[in-house]
């Protein structure tokens, strides 16, 4: 496995002098940031742009793989993590069609994988705020928008790894604005698109919180897992103890760097290497004290590269 970063915690460097000090302090790939060129950013790291996919031109990705090659990288993946299913039509149609922009993006480049979001939609009045109800609201909208998404990838040659994160927010409390958080939801989901193509970005913090066993969740999906995000989890349980899970942990969950948290990142790699996952291991960098300056970020992901470094070689 290599090591590698997400660019989106750099919004306001290029991708070349991101690739540059990454090739420096020995990161091997990056998860590139693909939003929208000239958008605002509308959540953490939304908006970032390090490739602009509408202008991509052959010639472009050429030059863009030589830079990169020349520097020792690859590239793992193109991010791009809208709402696809969003219930406002515009919103949901402005998503899907810049996520295919993406997608014929990685085409170009010849990067095998797409990282995104399921989405989620929402209707109180059709589901009277029942869980199970919005749910199958929600899966009768995926049957409708995904398999085209997964069919037009195929067609790229592309695969689409889905981060099963709930996307919490207050403003999305209760449901989240990302279908697929789950176990159950993730196998409803593949039984609905079991194509070969269509699968997961594996993130352990997610799991962390949500009381869900990462290491089963690697065995049980081990085909599934296309990509993999390495971020870390802690819960302030003084936190916690004041307000409870059903807040889902807008106070008490804290995104932290490997290490830096509560997973096992020694059992964890080592699982991902039974289950035969040779792919790159992206850090995704959303820890609060390490934030607020270029050099923070870096020094952040340097103490991540230094957990993953002791065990990738287990």
């Amino acid at each position: 496995m290599k090591t590698g970063i997400f660019t989106a915690a750099f919004p306001k460097l290029s991708l070349a002098q991101v690739a540059q000090w990454a090739s420096e302090v020995g990161f091997q790939a990056l998860e590139i940031a693909c939003w929208p060129a000239g958008e605002e950013k509308d959540r953490k790291y939304g908006g970032v742009v390090h490739i602009d996919v509408k202008s991509l031109t052959p010639a472009k990705a050429q030059e863009i793989n030589g830079m990169l090659s020349a520097k020792g990288l690859s590239i793992s993946s193109l991010g791009y993590y809208p709402n696809p299913l969003h219930p406002d039509r515009e919103v949901r149609e402005h998503s899907i069609e810049h996520l295919k922009r993406v997608i014929a993006g990685a085409g170009i480049l010849g990067v095998g994988v797409v990282g995104t979001f399921v989405g989620r939609t929402w209707d109180n009045e059709a589901s009277g705020r029942v869980w199970q109800k919005d749910i199958d609201l929600n899966f009768e909208l995926f049957k409708k928008i995904w398999p085209d998404l997964v069919k037009f990838a195929a067609d790229k040659g592309v695969k689409i790894a889905i981060e099963h994160c709930p996307m919490l927010w207050p403003d999305t409390w209760p449901g989240g604005s990302n279908l697929p958080y789950s176990p159950a939801l993730i196998r409803r989901m593949f039984e609905i698109l079991p194509n070969k193509n269509f699968g997961l970005n594996f993130d352990p913090s997610h799991l962390v919180w949500l009381h869900i066993d990462y290491i089963r969740f690697i065995y049980e999906f081990k085909e599934r897992i296309f990509h993999v995000h390495a971020k870390d989890m802690d819960i302030d349980r003084d936190m916690l103890y004041e307000d409870g899970i059903v807040t889902c942990g807008f106070r008490w969950q804290r995104p932290r760097l490997p290490g830096m948290g509560l997973i096992d990142w020694k059992r964890l790699l080592t699982s991902l290497y039974d289950v035969g996952y040779s792919h790159v291991v992206s850090i995704e960098h959303e820890d609060r004290s390490f934030e607020g300056t270029e050099e923070l970020v870096k020094k952040g992901f340097l103490i991540a590269k230094h957990t993953l470094d002791l065990h990738l070689n287990v």
